[in-house]
């Protein structure tokens, strides 16, 4: 490793930490407006959303809206099993074991 790649280094360190230091060191003098408060709530579903949606509707680049998708498949049966059981362990197998069957028997 040259010198340059360990400044390199040592300069995102500095760079991480000090983002990260400043938020938690003045978190507690900070407040924030009501509204904002609660919109934060929205941010989990929101970020999911926008990282699962583009992978089981598009999974090789193109629009791939079909019972043929095992991808889609596998979300609609996971979706199903997350809404009756309300047990993320369920929620994950279901959506696995029909992501794999759809896979290799379909």
């Amino acid at each position: 490793m040259s010198i340059d790649e360990l400044w390199m280094i040592g300069g995102m360190t500095a760079v991480t930490f000090g983002i990260r230091y400043f938020l938690f060191a003045f978190a507690n003098r900070l407040q924030m407006a009501p509204w904002l408060l609660d919109s934060l709530k929205f941010i989990p579903p929101a970020v999911l959303t926008a990282i699962t949606v583009p992978a089981v509707l598009l999974p090789k680049g193109e629009w791939f809206v079909s019972l043929s998708n095992p991808y889609l498949v596998a979300a609609l049966l996971a979706l199903t099993a997350g809404i009756l059981t309300r047990n993320l362990l369920a929620t994950i197998a279901i959506g696995l074991a029909a992501f794999f069957a759809h896979r290799f028997f379909l």
